[in-house]
């Protein structure tokens, strides 16, 4: 899914435009198969009592509250999230019912890294950090292809031409 043209300024484009890594949809669904294992467990010992409509009604009603609680919200947290990268700045939106955004000038941004440990290089993913002129650097956990997101901002940031800093260049002259 592009991102909206509508948040961008004219003459800006996106460059990248990342959701954070699957790995963090792991522990989702793996509630969504406890919850539907357990409640089938328990639907099968109560079947035979003679409460049993109650009882199928309770489970199904705690079972829904957990799916919703531990499976959609994350769900919906993460298709919601977005690490965006453009020609002019780099933007983090995130939330649901609260959005909050954060946009970084690329002509502010310092310096960029990536870490990311044994399990993150396996499963391709990592934490972008951008230091800027914030008085502390910018965290971006769980970023997809974090080396590519990284070479690629680092790239943006010295091509790009609205900014003070051109190696090679002493008092305007080449």
């Amino acid at each position: 899914m592009a991102y909206p043209d509508d948040l961008l300024s004219s003459g800006e484009h996106v460059v990248i435009h990342r959701h954070p890594h699957w790995k963090v949809l792991i522990f989702p669904v793996f509630w969504l198969l406890v919850v539907v294992a357990l409640g089938t467990y328990l639907a099968g010992l109560v079947a035979d009592q003679s409460w049993a409509s109650i009882a199928l009604v309770a489970l199904a009603v705690v079972g829904a509250v957990l799916v919703l609680w531990l499976t959609v919200a994350p769900l919906v947290r993460w298709r919601t999230t977005h690490f965006t990268l453009t020609s002019d700045r780099v933007m983090y939106r995130e939330g649901v019912f609260k959005r909050t955004g954060l946009d970084i000038p690329l002509a502010r941004v310092n310096s960029v890294r990536f870490e990311h440990s044994f399990v993150d290089r396996l499963l391709g993913c990592g934490t972008l950090v951008i230091e800027s002129a914030s008085d502390e650097p910018l965290e971006f956990d769980d970023i997809p292809s974090v080396e590519k997101v990284h070479t690629m901002l680092y790239r943006e940031v010295n091509d790009n031409p609205g900014d003070d800093y051109h190696p090679g260049v002493v008092d305007g002259r080449a």
